[in-house]
């Protein structure tokens, strides 16, 4: 499929509704749509003007009224803008009469995103799951009409051929939508492959999550020396980096990076994502990485916090890190219990963060040295197996083994503990 229409280069206008009906999560405000800007700006247009409309309802036909329409439409002549982009998603009949009010392409934030998502995919998983979102978003805003194969209908001179472009296009749209699935299930099959080797080869999995622009790919380069890309732009990275982080003497884990959240991330990417976002599933440890400096981190913040309860599984530790505070005077700097405040850019409160990983990772473990009998050595597999086993050593009287157990193996080898 052709990459979604890019808007570089291009001058646009920005617009959006505040309806009474909305949800928080629909509507749309000035913050929003600085935000939409930023987007634009991401994906390489330049705001020329902005316009909010504040009704009740959104009109079925114009969505913001006739007369907010033909607002727009003046101020697109007025800037010379190509495109009007709105912050609320559209049905495909209100693009058509926006478009055709206001002589310009019309694009909803929803298709920006997806904008953003082709420019910035490098791999092929990344490739795959930006496509499949496409199809998903455009498929039910085909076109009822095709110019270029006239209209089916009964009676001499309205019969068509046998079948329509648009039947023709839907029909391999979803072929090429399964083919998809059918390439990122196997792209989960890997991933599962990988999990499991992790898992027996005991190493936690950390997640970086956060809105997009905290400065998730900083830190995992401060922690990991990753070298990834690390530009103050929505979206830098898309697709998932993984590297492993010595925490401790006696803790290593995987550090795994997260594409970014937004408020409004459509849900077709989210569903298109689901190979790369199910690392969250399995993830030991997410840390929420906020940028402090962020007026609206409180929205964004909750934003995120949605996200995992969706995504990451129940009762996963999340460690709340707050980032960018050296932008801060020492009095603003948050105060919340269990939190950290870092800066990843110069590394201040790294070492904070790093014993807090170690303190959720080591909840419910006992670093323990046990003294087996020689008729328990077939359960050193098992702790091989189970456990992090630090140091093995044959002595006169039994096995000695220095470990890292959970709560279970540390009650059933209780009577063998070394003091």
């Amino acid at each position: 499929m052709e990459q979604t229409r890019q808007a570089a280069g291009e001058k646009a206008v920005l617009a959006g509704l505040d309806a009474a009906c909305f949800t928080k999560e629909e509507t749309a405000s000035e913050v929003s749509l600085e935000e939409l800007q930023a987007l634009l700006e991401t994906a390489g247009g330049e705001c020329v003007g902005k316009v909010l409309q504040s009704r009740p309802t959104p009109d079925p036909h114009s969505f913001v009224g006739q007369g907010k329409a033909e607002e727009i439409r003046d101020l697109v002549k007025e800037t010379g803008a190509k495109l009007v982009i709105f912050d609320n998603d559209l049905t495909p009949s209100q693009i058509k009469a926006l478009e055709s009010i206001t002589g310009a392409s019309v694009l909803d934030r929803s298709a920006l995103i997806l904008d953003i998502f082709a420019q910035r995919a490098k791999t092929r998983e990344g490739k795959l799951q930006v496509e499949l979102a496409q199809y998903q978003y455009y498929l039910p805003r085909l076109t009822v009409w095709n110019e270029t194969m006239g209209r089916l209908g009964g009676g001499i001179g309205t019969r068509g051929p046998g079948e329509t472009q648009l039947e023709t296009d839907k029909r391999h749209i979803r072929s090429r939508v399964a083919k998809l699935r059918q390439e990122l299930a196997e792209v989960r099959q890997v991933r599962g492959v990988q999990r499991r080797q992790r898992m027996k080869n005991n190493v936690p999995v950390v997640a970086l999550v956060g809105y997009t622009n905290a400065g998730k790919s900083t830190l995992l380069n401060a922690l990991t020396g990753a070298d990834i890309p690390a530009n103050n732009r929505l979206f830098d990275t898309l697709d998932t980096t993984t590297r492993q982080l010595t925490v401790s003497d006696t803790c290593q884990v995987l550090l795994s990076d997260t594409v970014g959240f937004i408020a409004k991330l459509p849900h077709h990417l989210v569903e298109a994502f689901k190979a790369t976002l199910e690392e969250l599933e399995y993830a030991d440890v997410l840390i929420h990485v906020i940028d402090s400096s962020d007026a609206e981190r409180q929205d964004h913040m909750a934003v995120v916090g949605r996200l995992i309860s969706q995504l990451a599984k129940p009762g996963v530790p999340v460690i709340r890190c707050y980032n960018k505070c050296d932008l801060l005077a020492p009095e603003d700097l948050p105060r919340e219990t269990g939190s950290v405040c870092i800066s990843a850019k110069s590394g201040e409160g790294v070492d904070e963060l790093l014993q807090k990983i170690e303190q959720e990772l080591g909840k419910g473990l006992h670093q323990t040295t046990f003294l087996l009998p020689y008729s328990m050595a077939g359960f050193l597999d098992t702790l091989h197996q189970n456990a992090k086993v630090l140091n093995v050593s044959y002595e006169a009287d039994g096995i000695l083994v220095e470990a890292i157990v959970d709560e279970m193996l540390y009650g059933r080898l209780s009577a063998y503990r070394k003091e």
